[in-house]
């Protein structure tokens, strides 16, 4: 039934961490999802109705996400759910979404080989992301990797991944670590050391949250130098910068469909307003765009769709266009994810990323990889 006859606000669930280790991204995609509802809000909301926010901190407890997304379905009434950094926590969110029929709005990059028609995906695929990063790396620095991860299944799926790029083209993989998601500089100390007797030319990482920050500043500690063995990421932002220090950033490698310096009319604005309300020393990176442009994309749906039904909403969004920060992205009906832009970027003493690399337009989505056959070896 649609609903066309109240003023009520739509309610909508927010899921991210404002405190806990992963605090230092997710409280980015949390103003990124708040930022976008209030600029909807401020030209009128949506069919002349608000969108109202109900917000939780799961606190970095992947398990806690569930418990929330229960409530906010159950208890809350609400069917539309913004939220989730790892893939742990999606993955605790996402057998609540599947049994309630509701709806899960996914901001992040991911380890792919995932499908839920009550996921909407509009982070980076391995596709849009890994590919790209390992040629770059392999041209650039060359063919031997150490991989250094959290332990949980992001890091361990995407190195899969990295694996089977760096193996089909000629690559080696030189050593492979895992360290708890809490761990401390000191923890990383001793594989730092082995990275350096293991002389690999490239350290590829998949270290999430504060450890990234502990990672960094250790590699920093022991002195080695990121113009010849760089640290190479999916998953280190302007947020992760900006904690572990400018200077310590400086020189190592992020893949990302968006970066704060994209020189863009569009991307200029959006900077500038949000750091009118956060601070100067504020920026911007990938997981809070994609998480302030999905919302615009559900906003879109919404104004079409006219309720938030799930079974009515969703075929509105699939197929849906918009011009975000990163530029023209679109949610790929075959498969609920978001055809996005593929960019490589290194950081610099500003904290920022200049580009190295960028796609010609956003890249379609291939979460299954289909489209590299069963080598996945650059053409």
């Amino acid at each position: 039934m649609r609903d066309s006859t109240t003023s009520e606000p739509w309610r909508v669930g927010v899921l991210f961490s404002s405190s806990g280790f992963m605090a230092v991204i997710e409280d980015t995609q949390l103003r990124g999802t708040l930022t976008a509802i209030d600029e909807i809000n401020d030209a009128g909301g949506i069919n002349g109705r608000p969108i109202e926010p109900v917000l939780y901190d799961p606190a970095s407890e992947a398990l806690a996400f569930g418990r929330y997304a229960k409530k906010l379905m159950v208890e809350d009434g609400i069917t539309t759910i913004f939220g989730c950094y790892t893939s742990s926590s999606r993955k605790a969110v996402l057998p609540v979404v599947e049994r309630l029929n509701g709806l899960l709005w996914y901001p992040t990059l991911y380890e792919g080989f995932e499908f839920s028609p009550n996921v909407i995906y509009t982070g980076a695929a391995p596709n849009q992301n890994s590919v790209e990063l390992c040629r770059f790396l392999m041209e650039r620095y060359g063919k031997r990797f150490f991989f250094v991860g959290s332990d949980y299944v992001y890091p361990r799926e995407s190195n899969r991944i990295m694996r089977e790029l760096v193996h089909h083209n000629g690559g080696q993989v030189v050593g492979e670590r895992y360290l708890d998601l809490r761990a401390k500089r000191s923890d990383f100390l001793p594989v730092v050391r082995d990275i350096k007797d293991a002389m690999p030319d490239v350290i590829f990482s998949t270290v999430v949250g504060d450890s990234t920050v502990n990672l960094y500043q250790a590699y920093a500690e022991l002195r080695l130098d990121p113009k010849t063995m760089p640290i190479a990421s999916l998953t280190t932002t302007e947020a992760e910068i900006r904690a572990m220090g400018f200077d310590v950033g400086e020189g190592h490698i992020t893949a990302a469909s968006y970066f704060q310096g994209i020189d863009s009319k569009r991307n200029l604005n959006f900077v500038k307003r949000y750091k009118k309300r956060y601070g100067d020393d504020q920026d911007t990176n990938m997981c809070l765009e994609a998480a302030y442009f999905q919302v615009q994309i559900f906003a879109k749906a919404l104004e079409r769709a006219n309720t938030m039904d799930t079974e009515i909403l969703r075929p509105s969004i699939l197929g849906s266009e918009i011009e975000a920060p990163q530029g023209k992205v679109s949610v790929n009906p075959l498969c609920g994810h978001t055809d996005l832009w593929t960019r490589i970027g290194c950081a610099n003493r500003r904290g920022e990323f200049d580009l190295v690399y960028e796609s010609q337009a956003a890249v379609k989505a291939d979460p299954y990889l289909i489209g590299y056959g069963r080598s996945i070896a650059f053409g």
